[in-house]
């Protein structure tokens, strides 16, 4: 259910000397975000360029105060996402928040005193929040079931303006599983009163800024279509700035330059400005197109009080060699970052996970413990999702076009059709050797997972031959129909007794459970968005899962990602005691639970 993404074509280079002990549960996830993120300030033209923070960490979002000797902006430094300023030459680093929650997107008062952020700290959401800098004290300004965005504060500290995606239902862009964002410009008083939107309800609206008289306030705005597609930055269009008046709501258009124009800015000066984001240029702009720091891994500027400088995050997305330990919100599972759908063996001493090695190439590896990483496999098309026999000696795969997996490496961002490019199940020797596809005919036949004793598989299948779950048994590939749905990544229990499984209803993916014989169907999730990529404890007790059902925390344009709004989560094999366990706005999915030693025995099914 997702793509291939653009920072995957390049080199993962995996785990070397694994840094993995089986003390506590472990958990291995692509995440699919900036692996670097550092702080520059430069002068308006893009001369001067330094770096305000040091490499290494993700430092993003900065934000100048309004009387210029601060800059304020977000870090991952300490685990979680917390704000800190410092000063504009680089002196007097301060930590302002420290809560395991995501806290993000600061903006100053007019006078410098306090700060609204956005922040996950109450139930889970993105909400705004104000910070008094002198007592670190915080208080909560909105709530709901909502995400709030990108605030900003009126120049005569009446009102904060901000965009908001309350109220909507989540639509699935056209043809395709990933959500759109629908926002609106909201305005609400300090104080937490007045709240109302202010922009015209359909498509998208966001970053408001102040013009100086604190009389009306610029949006980028776009059909919320547009939010697919021009998520990745590889596309060419041309969105429209908007200036709304604050009292009567009256939109007139900005006079600005062509492409896709994000974050606008009102300088002093009167000036507009703003980051385009196309496939034709990236960088930051003035007025009808003058250029000034430039390059498609900036992100969200903000300009001095005078003008005459700007701060700005660049984005680096080389992984490194070893896997990547991330923050956790519970200290019992350790978290690392890897390579795309990573999936243990059941001895835990090894994993197997699939990379683009070229334009036309995928390599399916796997991965020993304390020795180099081995490619097993390599075909000119997508090698997808495997998973491994009980008795660690087998791998299977998906192998095909798979087309819409690709769409952001060839920039076109076609609709789902049943096929899906083809595709078939392959089974191969863990040393590689031995390849041959157990499945054949028009249907995209992925996404299989072995039986624990080692003679079934479970699969997905789309096409013209029908949809839904398939079991197999291996020795006279007799095919049972398990399921006739929009059915996805079957995962078998450990125990042997239960599938499960993500399927689409009424719009959205939920997670069921079903047992092999086709009785016992029930549904564990209900949530309003994508659910998906489960992985079982290795005791059967207990599924890890991606979800999106904390919806959005930013724009999704300012984060180059598909669906910037995965969290892990693990709940109970009947779905109660869900547990959030990530809290970022990157993309998180497709968890792999490491086996605690002794390796899972591949007989022996126990009821639930």
């Amino acid at each position: 259910m997702r793509r291939l993404p653009v920072l995957l074509i390049c080199v993962f280079a995996l785990v070397a000397a694994s840094p993995f002990s089986l003390a506590v549960d472990r958990i291995l996830f692509d995440r699919l975000g900036p692996t670097g993120a550092t702080i520059f300030v430069s002068n308006a033209d893009g001369s001067g360029e330094r770096a305000l923070t040091e490499p290494g960490s993700l430092d993003y979002d900065p934000s100048w105060s309004p009387t210029g000797d601060w800059i304020v902006f977000t870090s991952e430094r300490a685990g979680s996402a917390d704000l800190y300023r410092v000063h504009p030459d680089g002196s007097t680093l301060e930590r302002l928040t420290n809560d395991p929650a995501y806290d993000d997107q600061a903006a100053f008062s007019p006078d410098g005193k306090r700060i609204v952020f956005v922040s996950t700290r109450a139930n889970g959401r993105a909400n705004l929040w104000i910070l008094d800098v002198a007592t670190q004290k915080v208080t909560r300004l909105t709530s709901g079931d909502g995400g709030d965005f990108r605030p900003s504060w009126s120049p005569d500290g009446e009102w904060i303006a901000f965009s908001s995606d309350r109220g909507s239902d989540l639509p699935a862009a056209k043809g395709r599983w990933e959500r759109l964002q629908v926002a609106d410009v909201y305005l609400i008083h300090p104080d937490g009163s007045g709240l109302r939107r202010i922009s015209e309800h359909a498509g998208f609206c966001g970053s408001p800024k102040w013009t100086p008289d604190s009389k009306s306030v610029v949006a980028y705005c776009m059909p919320a279509q547009d939010t697919w597609t021009y998520r990745f930055g590889d596309e060419d269009g041309n969105d429209e700035l908007d200036r709304i008046d604050i009292a009567t709501g009256k939109t007139a258009p900005v006079a600005a330059g062509p492409g896709v124009k994000l974050v606008p800015s009102v300088l002093p000066s009167g000036e507009i400005a703003y980051l385009r984001s196309d496939k034709s240029v990236q960088g930051i702009f003035y007025g009808m197109g003058t250029l000034g720091p430039k390059g498609d891994d900036l992100r969200t500027p903000s300009w001095s009080p005078d003008g005459a400088q700007l701060v700005y995050s660049r984005f680096t997305y080389k992984h490194p060699s070893l896997a990547v330990k991330q923050w956790s919100r519970n200290q019992n599972f350790e978290l690392y970052s890897t390579a795309w759908l990573p999936a243990y063996d059941p001895s835990g001493q090894r994993f197997a996970v699939t990379k683009k090695v070229s334009k036309d190439e995928t390599s399916l590896f796997v991965v020993d413990e304390g020795k180099p990483e081995k490619a097993i496999l390599t075909r000119k098309s997508l090698i997808l999702a495997p998973s491994w026999s009980p008795d660690g000696k087998q791998i299977a795969v998906g192998v095909g076009d798979f087309s819409s997996f690709l769409d952001s490496e060839v920039g076109a961002k076609k609709p789902v059709d049943p096929a899906n490019g083809g595709g078939q199940v392959a089974i191969l020797n863990a040393d590689g050797s031995d390849f041959h596809l157990v499945t054949s005919g028009p249907n995209n036949n992925a996404f299989a997972w072995f039986a624990p004793d080692g003679k079934h598989i479970v699969y997905r299948t789309e096409g013209p031959e029908g949809e839904g779950l398939r079991i197999m048994d291996l020795e006279d590939r007799a095919v049972k129909v398990l399921t006739n749905g929009y059915d996805n990544f079957p995962i078998w229990s450990p125990r042997g007794d239960l599938i499960a499984f993500m399927r689409r209803i009424d719009g959205f993916f939920q997670i069921l459970t079903i047992h092999p014989d086709g009785t016992g169907l029930k549904q564990l999730t209900f949530t309003k968005g994508n659910e998906a990529h489960m992985a079982w404890s290795r005791d059967g007790e207990r599924m890890l899962f991606t979800s999106s059902r904390m919806g959005f925390k930013d724009e999704v344009l300012l984060i180059n990602n598909p669906q910037p709004y995965g969290e892990i989560f693990v709940m109970r094999y009947d779905g109660t005691g869900v547990e959030q366990l990530t809290d970022d706005q990157w993309e998180e999915g497709a968890p792999a639970w490491q086996p605690k030693q002794p390796a899972l025995a591949s007989a022996g099914a126990t009821s639930h």
